[in-house]
């Protein structure tokens, strides 16, 4: 008898309902919540119904969810699959006149520059901006733009590049190991990088970023993991760059930390890759669908952070921001393995990128597309072309700028434009004059297409104080 009784309850246990998500789709049930929510509803409600009953209630909710609407179990299934009411985006004019901003290095920038800035200053969100001395065009702010808004945030006032940063590691190394050892470094930088857009590693690294759970709880990213695992540790094209050089200290900073002397430096460029493209891609189209703004200003439409969408970018930005400094991280890891030392410091910021930070007692979203955040004492790098110094820097927190200072030299030729003017015989002799080693690169990352860095670091000797020089010898680029 009793074991009759087990029996039954095993059976009647294995007998509960168990439904899968393909079966839904089946019956036309559309990707999204709403299938987990109507098999969490119906596995606990309806867990002891045969399955065929199940799917032809769950057939019925589909095809006329308006009869379930005020059921009190069924209900928020059918909410789900009701008609989302269409939402046309509010028509939003730019004020007349525009919040004030200023602009350091103004003789050295573009006018299509400064006309972006202005049309960005005249957004009704604008609380405050500035324009760097390395600035020229680039899309919704201008690149070397900072612009100050409340409770708001423009994708592509980040850009697309979510989280594009510098990193710089120095080690204890003689530095002219760099020639007496050149085709060992140039070996190293080949083997621990990968560089090209849509490049991508045969097996993925591991890093405890790819296990965010941002991954799952946010759906624009859920098709974006395995790729991301893929390219992390690899970097971009453009502009992109990882190399070897001299880093010189004259006098010793307590904050950088490190003493007067020449080291050997690796400083790497990169973002976050097809993570960052595709987050900004899909939240620019929300947001231009949310605020029609009108003609060349319609790239700055923005989100609220207070509306979903809002928050799902903001997680998503830091998100991409952190996947960003991890491939700077694989990178420098595998290249000090070889060297067998471990960096003496470490100087790392983005520059493509939005912050809430407290300004004259307010908390604002402070975008820097394209500049360095420099606030009091905090470290940066500011690279300038393959054959110019970078400089380390500490900020000096000065107020007009919004904390930001440039974020390198800046290009005075657009691409097309270098590639039509620049030989290779001209870009072989200035590589020789300067004794750098290029590995890759093209005409329109020349550094004749980049503008006077000394000139920049002059026009923000208010933002920032040198604290150590960078100088480039073996440079490793797309291409």
């Amino acid at each position: 008898m009793t074991v009759t009784v087990v029996h039954l309850l095993i059976a009647y246990k294995m007998a509960k309902l168990k439904l899968r998500g393909k079966d839904l789709r089946a019956i036309g049930y559309p990707e999204g919540p709403v299938i987990s929510i109507a098999m969490n509803i119906m596995e606990k409600n309806y867990k002891f119904d045969k399955e065929e009953d199940v799917m032809n209630l769950l057939k019925a909710i589909l095809a006329s969810p308006v009869e379930y609407t005020d059921d009190a179990i069924l209900g928020l299934i059918a909410q789900q699959l009701m008609p989302k009411p269409q939402k046309e985006g509010a028509s939003i004019d730019l004020n007349e006149k525009g919040i004030d901003f200023n602009v350091f290095g103004s003789d050295h920038i573009e006018a299509g520059a400064m006309h972006q800035m202005h049309q960005a200053a005249k957004l009704p969100i604008a609380v405050a901006g500035a324009l760097m001395p390395d600035a020229h065009s680039g899309y919704g702010l201008p690149i070397g733009g900072v612009l100050a808004t409340e409770g708001a945030v423009i994708p592509y006032g980040v850009g697309v590049d979510i989280g594009c940063r510098m990193c710089l590691s120095v080690f204890d190394i003689d530095p002219k190991d760099l020639v007496q050892k050149e085709a060992w470094f140039a070996r190293e930088l080949k083997e621990a990088t990968l560089f090209g857009s849509g490049r991508q590693f045969d097996q993925s690294t591991s890093h405890e970023v790819m296990d965010r759970a941002e991954f799952k709880e946010i759906s624009i990213l859920k098709g974006l993991q395995g790729r991301a695992a893929k390219q992390l540790g690899s970097s971009g094209s453009g502009n992109h760059f990882a190399e070897f050089g001299t880093v010189t200290i004259g006098e010793e900073d307590e904050i950088l930390g490190l003493a007067p002397g020449k080291y050997l430096g690796l400083l790497s460029h990169s973002g976050s890759r097809a993570l960052g493209a595709n987050i900004a891609d899909h939240y620019t189209r929300i947001a231009k669908e949310k605020r029609l703004l009108p003609g060349e200003a319609k790239n700055l439409a923005w989100l609220d952070l207070k509306e979903q969408e809002g928050v799902e970018y903001w997680l998503a930005m830091n998100l991409a921001g952190d996947y960003a400094a991890a491939c700077h991280h694989v990178i420098h890891t595998k290249i000090a393995r070889q060297l067998g030392r471990q960096p003496l410091q470490r100087v790392e910021n983005h520059h493509n990128f939005a912050w809430k930070e407290i300004h004259e007692g307010r908390e604002l979203i402070v975008h820097r597309k394209g500049a360095t955040p420099a606030a009091k004492d905090v470290l940066g790098i500011i690279p300038g072309s393959m054959t110019a110094p970078g400089y380390i820097v500490k900020g000096k927190g000065e107020p007009a700028s919004l904390s930001s200072a440039a974020h390198g030299a800046g290009r005075k030729m657009s691409r097309s434009a270098a590639i039509k003017s620049i030989t290779h015989e001209w870009l072989k002799e200035t590589l020789q004059e300067h004794g750098v080693r290029l590995l890759g690169g093209g005409l329109d990352e020349a550094p004749q297409a980049y503008k006077d860095i000394e000139e920049v670091m002059r026009s923000q000797r208010q933002l920032v104080e040198v604290v150590g020089q960078f100088t480039p010898k073996i440079v490793r680029m797309d291409g």
